[in-house]
């Protein structure tokens, strides 16, 4: 016969395991397609970030090099300052809110981009203006789901598909984008017309620590339909939360950069 001290034990026993079970799919299931992209689309930027970057374009017959500087706060503000080769030096790009802006030193002029140029190539590369200030975001645009566990060069990943919504300004139909488990780097991403052809593959690499964030210091953007074509993005240095002002990204510090 159990004493009464044994049953207590065995109801407060009973307790905890269903308090488990109700737990583990709730943790399993937790994190969401949206969860996982917000994560790996902050990666590189934090509050604020200040960087330096070098930029190759590459061509079946050719290749050329540029040097850059960024500076971004947020998702709303962000400072591009080409340092080499001479020919294009002091060239700035800047993004305040929902604005684009060149300066262009040559002419010292400084023009504001409309839209329709949004998707134009950016100085001779694979990238478009798009890409490089990020005015159409993964995170809002688009619908997210999770489509399976899958593996990149070696590492354990989520596969994810990310749906433009109805009524986004956005030039791709459907992104897929593979994110690493471990720490939420966007290894792969393959970029669909709204018709479903596949576009532009970004490939990442060299996983290294950079102000203690672990993350992809070289990325590939190729163009499907250009065999031979690349450009090379390679993060030199990076810093993150510097403390940058929103004051700092304004059209009349675009003309002070060198």
């Amino acid at each position: 016969m159990k004493t009464a001290a044994t049953i207590k034990s065995l109801s407060s026993s009973l307790r905890l395991c269903v308090t488990l079970l109700l737990l583990i799919p709730f943790s399993a299931q937790s994190q969401t397609a949206l969860d996982i992209i917000k994560k790996a689309d902050e990666l590189t930027r934090g509050a604020s970030s200040e960087g330096e970057m070098t930029i190759k374009i590459v061509r079946p017959k050719w290749e050329r090099e540029m040097q850059m500087k960024t500076w971004s706060l947020g998702t709303e503000y962000s400072l591009m300052l080409i340092t080499a080769p001479a020919k294009e030096k002091g060239t700035v790009m800047l993004k305040r809110e929902k604005e684009v802006w060149n300066w262009v030193p040559s002419i010292e002029r400084t023009v504001k981009l409309p839209p329709s140029m949004m998707m134009q190539s950016w100085m001779g590369t694979d990238l478009t203006n798009d890409d490089l200030v990020r005015q159409s975001s993964v995170v809002i645009d688009y619908t997210h789901q999770i489509v399976k566990d899958s593996t990149i060069n070696g590492r354990k990943c989520w596969k994810l598909k990310l749906t433009a919504k109805p009524d986004a300004p956005v030039v791709w139909g459907y992104i897929n984008v593979w994110v690493d488990k471990e720490y939420y780097i966007q290894l792969r991403t393959e970029f669909y017309d709204e018709d479903g052809y596949l576009v532009n593959i970004f490939n990442a690499y060299d996983i290294k620590k950079m102000d203690g964030r672990t993350m992809a210091t070289r990325m590939e953007m190729i163009p499907v339909d250009k065999p031979g074509n690349k450009t090379i993005l390679i993060t030199n240095s990076i810093n993150f939360d510097t403390g940058v002002k929103e004051d700092y990204f304004n059209t009349n510090q675009m003309k002070k950069m060198k």
